[in-house]
């Protein structure tokens, strides 16, 4: 397989932590690992740290699990600092290198709201609406063509009435993986469909050992509900998964001030201790499966206990974490782009705003969330994805490195005297012609009234109405509908 991928942006990490601090939480991190420790409600995970070293005490109902700094060690060891995502097009291929601070942005979220926008003039009205099939399968044909979308996890909650939990799973990756090109992630409802979405992606990617070379699937577990707790049924995915070594984000998001410490210390000396436990889950289970460690740290809103993305310390919060991978080195899976708001407008704009242009500067590798959400992680606009790709693309210009250096000197000195020579004293003449477009990305403002949104709603449905479809060969939706039960009709319907 090549080293084809997409591109990203290359940044120089801002370092909000010092040596020193970075190791200050370490430390803190594995002394709350071994007091309070972990308590844990699966068997089979607190049988894995125990066999690795950990010490078991009866609590309520489950075991409290004493991690030593000795098995945190051990796993940190064996698990990859650089790991492949794949794609159905190998140039979409993410390979995200801990030790690497290139930063890719893509969706997330399983919302069980669409918002729908229509326009009776220039008067935007919104109607929110169920998740569907056909609803993620034109998300995902919209994300194929937004230019800086790099990966697609799930956005909608597939609802509809022939959905169950046993064919959920299948469904929304083949309703993915039919309308993209790029990767495609999800958590898993059911560990009783795991092989079976396992052989989706096999197929897919050509067969077995094409998927291991080119994983074109992959998945996120929240195996600890905060604070400090291990979930039973999580975990089972959790070892099940790794043991089949599929990528995997061990992800852990504590609400600052509810289920997290508020103050930044405590919330990140926290969710690094969860991570670094769900990161040891997964190398006890196969030692080398590839992982990410998910750092979703939020504030509590706390006249209604909602959480808040759009907080100012969700930037500290992810700073560190980020900082906190790679001192691990481990790839990041970080948040940036979550309006807390329920419509487009000024105040989504600068909420997402606030964290894009400041988290991807963290180095983080995979950033999620960052296309379509509003009200949190509860609604997906398409139009509002629309324009997130516009600011991604702002954000990842602000982001590129500089080009100062003693090797273009000449270069600038030559054409700043040969332009003093000139009449017209102006160096359009002196442009490279792809600079020519526009500097950045401009909104798709509309003449009068209606403004970036109209723009915005215009051009999702030039997208879905024009835009030809990229669906699975056909042999290869033969050999789904033949092999993997439970597949419906109307997701491979283009």
């Amino acid at each position: 397989m090549s080293e084809k991928q997409r591109e990203g942006v290359l940044v120089t990490p801002y370092c909000r932590l010092s040596e020193s601090q970075i190791k200050l939480v370490d430390g803190v991190s594995r002394e709350i690992l071994e007091d309070p420790g972990l308590l844990c409600y699966n068997a089979d995970a607190a049988e894995l740290f125990k066999k690795a070293g950990a010490r078991l005490e009866d609590a309520d109902g489950c075991a409290r699990v004493r991690v030593p700094p000795s098995v945190i060690d051990k796993v940190l060891d064996t698990a990859p600092s650089k790991i492949v995502l794949g794609a159905r097009n190998p140039d979409n291929r993410l390979i995200l290198d801990a030790h690497e601070p290139r930063v890719r942005f893509g969706s997330g979220a399983e919302t069980n709201i669409w918002l729908e926008v229509e326009f009776d003039g220039a008067r935007p009205k919104f109607t929110r609406r169920n998740g569907s099939i056909r609803r993620l399968c034109n998300a995902a044909h919209l994300c194929e063509h937004l230019p800086n979308l790099d990966f697609f996890i799930r956005c909608v909650n597939i609802q509809d009435a022939e959905v169950n939990s046993r064919n959920k799973d299948v469904n929304k990756y083949l309703a993915s993986l039919n309308n993209i090109t790029k990767h495609v992630q999800a958590g898993l409802t059911d560990l009783a469909a795991l092989d079976d979405v396992v052989r989706l992606g096999e197929i897919v990617a050509g067969g077995k050992d094409a998927f291991r070379e080119n994983p074109v699937l992959s998945f996120i577990t929240c195996v600890i509900k905060s604070p400090l707790q291990v979930v039973n049924g999580t975990a089972a995915k959790l070892i099940e998964i790794s043991k089949r070594r599929v990528p995997l984000v061990i992800s852990s998001c504590p609400m600052g001030g509810a289920t997290g410490p508020f103050d930044e210390f405590g919330m990140v000396a926290q969710i690094n201790a969860e991570l670094l436990a769900g990161v040891a889950l997964n190398q006890l289970a196969a030692p080398g499966a590839p992982v990410l460690y998910g750092a979703v740290p939020v504030r509590t809103r706390l006249d209604n206990l909602n959480d808040m993305y759009g907080a100012p310390e969700v930037n500290h919060y992810s700073h560190d974490c980020a900082q906190m991978a790679r001192f691990y080195g481990l790839p990041c899976y970080s948040t940036a782009g979550v309006g807390d708001t329920d419509v487009p407008g000024i105040q989504a704009t600068i909420e997402k705003m606030l964290t894009l242009m400041s988290i991807p500067w963290s180095g983080a590798q995979y950033i999620h969330y960052a296309f379509g959400l509003l009200e949190r992680t509860n609604m997906f606009c398409p139009e509002q994805a629309v324009l997130d790709d516009l600011q991604i693309d702002i954000a990842k210009r602000t982001m590129h490195n500089t080009t100062i250096s003693e090797g273009a000197r000449q270069e600038t000195t030559d054409v700043i005297r040969e332009v003093m020579e000139t009449d017209h004293k102006t160096y359009m003449y002196h442009l490279p012609m792809p600079t020519r477009e526009p500097v950045y990305a401009r909104f798709p403002l509309e003449a009068g009234e209606g403004g970036a949104l109209l723009g915005a709603h215009r051009r999702y449905h030039e997208i879905l109405d024009k835009k030809e479809r990229n669906p699975l060969p056909g042999d290869i939706r033969k050999h789904i509908i033949s092999e993997i039960p439970g597949v419906l009709d109307k997701t491979l319907q283009q």
